[in-house]
């Protein structure tokens, strides 16, 4: 099938920032006197908006992270992009071809629009994105697995959700692609293929992309 628009994920999907804000998300729940593993955060909260982690924090354990919580933390990730950050492998080669082909495509992300912006600038897939073509869980208040950011960023793009496709990969953007009634193909380099139940299709690496996008 030929797609009107896709939507891309943007933290472990465009730019390979989920061992890094993940290790540091760890890292800082601890500090906090909240024990997190690596692990933890990812199964927790890959792929989720911050008020995830402050939600599932206070459901938990009754006490509420500080309020500067999310200012610290993007300070910490912010900076270890700036040393660590890289595009996933083949991620520009796929937007070349999108482009190529006239295939209209943005970024969908639980993330704000800041770390967006400061993970495409440090990567340089900044050229690829437009602010028209970039949406955020800030645009709508509810995060994934909530259907709310793809179906804004289809209205946006003016394409009918049955005729989009997500590529994400985690287990709350497959299920929030689902929920809009769109087409998702789940990328598996961190994630278990198991976890991702509910993808029209999986790929390994973003060669396979390009051919699943036709």
């Amino acid at each position: 099938m030929r797609y009107d628009l896709v939507i891309f994920d943007n933290d472990g999907v465009l730019v390979d920032s989920e061992p890094i804000s993940n290790r540091l998300l760890a890292a800082y729940l601890t500090e906090l006197g909240h024990p997190t593993t690596y692990e933890d955060s990812l199964r927790e909260y890959m792929g989720a908006a911050m008020h995830r982690v402050h939600d599932l924090i206070e459901e938990r354990t009754g006490e509420r992270l500080p309020g500067d919580f999310d200012d610290v933390f993007h300070a910490r990730v912010f900076a270890a992009f700036e040393r660590e950050l890289k595009p996933v492998a083949g991620a520009e080669g796929v937007l070349e071809k999108l482009a190529a082909d006239g295939v209209p495509y943005c970024v969908a992300s639980s993330g704000s629009h800041e770390r967006i912006r400061v993970g495409h600038r440090t990567t340089g897939l900044a050229r690829w994105f437009e602010e028209e073509r970039i949406f955020s869980s800030q645009d709508v208040g509810r995060g994934k697995p909530a259907p709310d950011l793809f179906l804004y960023a289809a209205e946006r793009m003016g394409v009918a959700p049955e005729r989009c496709v997500v590529v994400e990969d985690s287990p709350l953007g497959v299920r929030a692609a689902v929920a809009a009634g769109m087409d998702v193909y789940g990328f598996t380099a961190m994630t278990p293929a198991s976890r991702l139940a509910g993808a029209t299709g999986l790929f390994g690496a973003m060669g396979e992309l390009r051919d699943l996008l036709g």
